[in-house]
């Protein structure tokens, strides 16, 4: 009896042992196909690179455009200035809303750079005349804009452009303006200024001597 009692003993110690070895390869075996198991794995990469990715997407497609636009603003007030220089706008007594429309639609080289990407009432316009070039002030005339998006000093107070085309050999500092609207991206990223209002103000300058007209 006891000899039998014994290998009972024995025969369940083995089976118990070859149980055990099974559940330890068979978990051996998921534990592997789980660290090999790549599935999602692309999507759990996009979702942590998707915010800046699309951030700087936003940022520089943004930025290409107010560069572009800008450089199309100098064209416009590069050949604006024109009239003004010959004196043709002067010997016309235009006025400041008067020159605006030539730049819209009295010439058609303005008024093809304007109609490809601006609203020509959106303009701003401002001409002051110096005596000398040392004098001439270029510092922009706006401070911002305020809750009906209309120019404003530093007081906050509603400023007209000032218009003075000036006399032959006066000295003319030119600025035509926009406002070009702009979007907020992911990650705070604004190019809104000089106040947050959805837009950024484009600005180009030209300085010149009237000719003796």
């Amino acid at each position: 009896m006891s000899a039998a009692l014994t290998t009972r003993k024995l025969a369940r110690s083995a089976t118990r042992r070859a149980v055990t070895r099974t559940f330890l390869l068979r978990n051996d075996i998921v534990r592997d196909d789980f660290v090999r198991n790549d599935k999602g794995a692309t999507a759990v990469e996009f979702a942590l690179v998707a915010a800046p990715f699309l951030a700087l997407l936003v940022a520089l497609f943004q930025t290409a455009m107010v560069f572009f636009a800008g450089r199309m603003l100098d064209e416009i007030t590069e050949e604006a200035s024109r009239y003004v220089m010959t004196g043709q706008a002067q010997t016309s007594n235009m006025t400041a809303s008067q020159f605006a429309t030539y730049v819209c639609t009295g010439d058609p080289v303005l008024t093809k750079l304007v109609s490809a990407l601006f609203t020509c009432s959106s303009l701003l316009i401002s001409a002051q005349s110096y005596s000398s070039f040392a004098a001439a002030n270029t510092n922009d005339p706006i401070a911002g804009f305020n809750a009906s998006n209309q120019p404003v000093n530093s007081n906050g107070n509603v400023i007209t452009m000032p218009w003075a085309p000036g006399n032959p050999g006066d000295i003319v500092v030119l600025q035509i303006m926009y406002q070009w609207p702009v979007v907020g991206g992911p990650l705070g990223f604004s190019l809104s200024s000089p106040n947050s209002n959805g837009y950024r103000l484009l600005m180009s300058t030209a300085i010149f001597r009237n000719e003796p007209y």
